[in-house]
């Protein structure tokens, strides 16, 4: 049988690999098992970074958030409990967003959430805006 070499796929594939590597530092961009190494452990960082984003936004965020609480007098924690006791629904990087923004704006959800943490309620009130469904009698049609 004759030999058989693998030329044009095995140089096509090499060539994609460090194209991939194009600008990386010393032999990373240049030869080809070193690069190998390196774009493997980049697309590693890269996966694991997508999913650390999301987590590191959020602890901005929730920072943000705290230091304007702070300005107005309200603990982060207690802050978050008002506003959902007061049914007020707005993720934190809206809140993020009007805390940097519009600080009038988030001394108003400030005031709203320690006006909720206030109130004794002895009945559990359904929140406003949220539509309470009832079960009909299994007889009725």
């Amino acid at each position: 049988m004759p030999r058989v070499k693998g030329g044009y796929t095995t140089r096509r594939r090499r060539k994609a690999i460090l194209k991939l590597a194009k600008g990386y530092y010393g032999s990373k961009h240049a030869l080809y098992k070193t690069a190998h190494e390196q774009v493997m452990r980049s697309w590693a960082y890269a996966y694991r970074d997508r999913k650390q984003r999301k987590r590191d936004f959020r602890k901005l965020w929730i920072t943000r958030i705290n230091a304007a609480c702070q300005l107005n007098d309200i603990k982060y924690s207690r802050f978050i409990n008002g506003l959902s006791k007061a049914g007020v629904q707005i993720n934190r990087k809206m809140l993020a967003e009007m805390a940097v923004n519009d600080p009038k704006g988030f001394a108003v959800l400030c005031e709203t959430a320690k006006k909720a943490l206030t109130k004794k309620t002895t009945k559990k009130q359904p929140k406003e805006n949220v539509v309470v469904l009832k079960k009909l009698p299994k007889n009725s049609k």
